[in-house]
C-alpha cells in the first residue's frame, strides 16, 4: 500500500440517485477481491488534474497540508519542478486535451465566443482529443469532473440567476456537440461549467443528461473520487486498456469544505503569511525540490503586511484552512482510486499523472458578485453572501459564503515563486507534476529538472499507448500538436532536454522560455524583462538591461509564435 487513509465511511452507491454511470452498469460493479485480469500489454492512464493548485501545497512539494496519497505517487514515482500550465484554468485543460497551444485550441482566453481565431471559446474543429486519439488505439474513455472548454454565457438577469440558483431546470447547459461525450469519452460525470457550489454543483451532467437533484450530504470532490472509482470497477472487466481523465474543482473557489475536515487545520495557518512561507521554502529545500543556492525565496510581494498587525487574523487562517481541508479531501478520494487499481490488479500496468492547471488564485469571488457562474442563492433560497470586508459573520467554508485566499495567501501557496494565476510568472505557470509507473519508471523518489508543458501530455501518451495522431478526423484537416513526448523523461535517469522553447499569452501576459533564458511580463502595458532561470529560478534579478539582443531576439521570437498559434485576433 503506497498511503495509509482511513476509510470515509461512504460507499460509491451513495452517488447512485445522481444516475451516475451506473444507469450503463447496473449490476456490474467488480469485488474488491476479484481475480484480476491478465495485465493488457499497453498501459493503462490516468490524467488527475487539480483546480488552482499552489505550488507548494502538497506535502511531497513541501506543504503542510495532508497528503498521503500523493505522497506515495511521488515517493514511488517521479516529481517534477519545471513542469508549466498556461496559467488559465479552460485554456489548460484546452492544451492538455489536444496538445496545442491554448490559442490554436480556440480557447485563448475563456469560454466566451469572440468570433475570431484563437478565441472561440471551444475546443477548434481542427484539434483532437487525447480520448479521441486513445480510443482509436484501442482504450476505454472516460472523465470526471471539470470539463470547461464548452462555450459559456453570462448569466446575470433574474431568469438566468433562477436556472443559476437551481429553481429551474434546463436541459443543456452548452452545445451538446462540445461536450466531453462528444469529443472522445464514452463516459462521463461532472460539471459542464466552471465555478461549482460544491454542495450542490452548477452544469452537473451524467453522459448529456443534467443531474437534477443531489443528495443532503452530496460533497463533490466525493462524487468525483467515487465516480473515478466506479469507472475503474467497470473498465476492468473489459480485456482492454483504458483512459481515465480526473479534473478535480478543489482547490478552486468558493472555499467550501465540510467542517470536519476544516478542524483538522484550524490553528495550523495562525502562525501567519511570512512563516509558512518560510517553513515551505524550508522543505522544498530539505525534499530536493530546488537547490538552495540556485533557487532562493523570492522576495514577499506584500512587505507592509505583518500578521502581528493583522485585524483579519482570524477570518484570513480560516481562509487557508478550508484551503487545505478541500485539498485534503482531494487526496482521500485520489487515494480511493489508487486502492481501487491496486485493489484490481491494475496499479502496477498504469501510468499515473498528476497537475495543476495554473497557480495558485489571487482571486476573491467579492471583486466578481453575483452572476455569470456564480449564484445569488442556495436551492432552497438562502443567500450566499459575497463578503467585501472579512467579518466573522461571514466566515469562509459553507454553502453560503462565496470567498477565496486571496493575493497574500496565494503568494504563500506559490511558494517559492512571485505571483499567482493569469500571470506569467513562474508562481502563475509552474505546477506540481507528478508520475507514477511502477513498470516504467525504474529509479523512484527522484526530483526531475527539465522543462516540460502541458501540452507535451499528449505526444507522451501517443508514445506510450502506441496511437497515431491523425492528420483528418471526422472529416476536419487536424492540426498537429506542439508538444514533445517526456517518456525518456520518466524512464531515463539522464535529464535530456523535453522542450527547447515554450511560449505563453494571456489577457496581455506574456512570456517565452529558451532553454534558461525566460522573456515575460506582467501585462501587455508592462515592459519585458529577462532571467536566467538556471541561476535565478524565482525571477528575482531582472538581466533586460544587461543582455539587450538577446531580449531582443526573444522578443523577436515571441512576436513569430504568436503569429502562429493565433494570438493576435485579426
Amino acid at each position: 500500500m503506497l498511503h495509509q487513509i482511513q476509510p470515509l465511511g461512504r460507499k460509491i452507491c451513495l452517488f447512485s440517485t445522481l444516475s451516475l454511470f451506473f444507469i450503463n452498469c447496473k449490476n456490474d460493479s467488480a469485488s474488491e477481491n476479484q481475480t484480476a485480469l491478465e495485465t493488457p500489454q499497453k498501459p493503462n492512464i490516468v490524467v488527475i488534474m487539480a483546480d488552482d493548485l499552489g505550488f507548494s501545497d502538497l506535502g511531497c512539494y513541501g506543504g503542510e497540508v495532508d497528503t498521503p496519497a500523493l505522497n506515495g505517487l511521488a515517493e514511488n514515482g517521479l516529481r517534477f519542478n519545471a513542469f508549466y500550465n498556461t496559467s488559465r484554468c479552460c485554456p489548460s485543460r484546452a492544451a492538455l486535451l489536444t496538445g496545442q497551444y491554448p490559442h490554436q485550441a480556440g480557447i485563448g482566453q475563456m469560454t466566451m465566443d469572440r468570433n475570431l481565431p484563437g478565441y472561440r471559446g471551444r475546443l477548434d474543429e481542427q484539434t483532437v482529443t487525447l480520448a479521441e486519439v486513445l480510443k482509436t488505439a484501442g482504450y476505454q474513455t472516460g472523465m470526471v469532473g471539470k470539463w470547461h472548454v464548452s462555450p459559456t454565457e453570462n448569466l446575470g438577469g433574474n431568469e438566468q440567476l433562477e436556472w443559476l440558483n437551481h429553481q429551474t431546470e434546463k436541459e443543456t447547459f452548452s452545445d451538446l456537440d462540445t461536450y466531453p461525450t462528444a469529443r472522445g469519452f464514452d463516459k462521463y460525470y461532472g460539471n459542464i461549467w466552471g465555478v461549482v457550489d460544491y454542495f450542490d454543483p452548477f452544469a452537473l451532467v451524467n453522459g448529456t443528461e443534467p443531474v437534477k437533484e443531489v443528495p443532503k450530504d452530496f460533497y463533490y470532490t466525493d462524487a468525483i473520487g467515487d465516480s473515478a472509482v466506479a469507472y475503474v470497477d467497470h473498465f476492468v472487466r473489459e480485456e482492454k486498456p483504458f483512459f481515465l481523465y480526473v479534473a478535480h474543482c478543489a482547490p478552486h473557489w468558493p472555499l467550501m469544505a465540510p467542517e470536519e475536515e476544516i478542524k483538522k487545520y484550524e490553528q495550523v495557518y495562525d502562525e501567519g503569511w511570512q512563516k509558512i512561507r518560510e517553513e515551505r521554502y524550508k522543505k522544498l529545500i530539505e525534499k530536493g525540490i530546488f537547490k538552495g543556492d540556485t533557487t532562493k525565496l523570492s522576495e514577499f510581494m506584500f512587505p507592509d503586511l505583518k500578521w502581528a498587525e493583522n485585524e483579519n487574523e482570524n477570518w484570513d487562517s480560516r481562509a487557508m484552512a478550508v484551503h487545505a481541508a478541500m485539498i485534503d479531501r482531494m487526496d482521500q478520494n485520489i487515494g480511493k482510486l489508487i486502492d481501487k487499481l491496486e485493489a484490481t490488479g491494475q496499479l502496477d500496468n498504469t501510468v499515473i499523472m498528476f497537475m495543476s492547471d495554473n497557480g495558485a488564485s489571487s482571486e476573491r469571488p467579492s471583486q466578481y458578485g453575483i452572476g455569470f457562474d456564480r449564484p445569488s442563492e442556495t436551492r432552497d433560497g438562502r443567500e450566499i453572501h459575497y463578503p467585501v470586508k472579512k467579518s466573522e459573520e461571514h466566515l469562509p467554508g459553507p454553502e453560503t459564503v462565496m470567498s477565496g485566499i486571496g493575493p497574500v495567501w496565494a503568494n504563500v501557496a506559490n511558494t517559492p515563486f512571485r505571483y499567482w494565476k493569469a500571470r506569467v510568472y513562474e508562481g502563475g505557470i509552474t505546477s506540481p507534476f507528478i508520475v507514477h509507473w511502477p513498470a516504467g519508471i525504474k529509479e523512484q523518489g527522484i526530483v526531475k529538472s527539465q522543462a516540460a508543458h502541458i501540452i507535451d501530455i499528449m505526444p507522451t501518451l501517443l508514445e506510450l499507448s502506441g496511437a497515431t495522431y491523425p492528420e483528418e478526423f471526422n472529416g476536419n484537416t487536424i492540426d498537429p500538436y506542439m508538444g514533445e513526448s517526456m517518456v525518456s523523461a520518466f524512464t531515463n535517469t539522464e535529464e535530456a532536454p523535453i522542450n527547447e522553447t515554450l511560449f505563453w499569452e494571456h489577457f496581455g501576459a506574456a512570456a517565452l522560455r529558451q532553454g534558461d533564458w525566460k522573456l515575460v511580463k506582467l501585462d501587455g502595458n508592462a515592459d519585458w524583462e529577462l532571467y536566467n532561470l538556471k541561476e535565478d529560478r524565482t525571477e528575482m534579478n531582472n538581466l533586460a538591461a544587461k543582455y539587450p539582443e538577446r531580449l531582443k531576439a526573444m522578443q523577436e521570437e515571441w512576436n513569430t509564435m504568436a503569429k502562429a498559434t493565433d494570438v493576435f485576433p485579426n
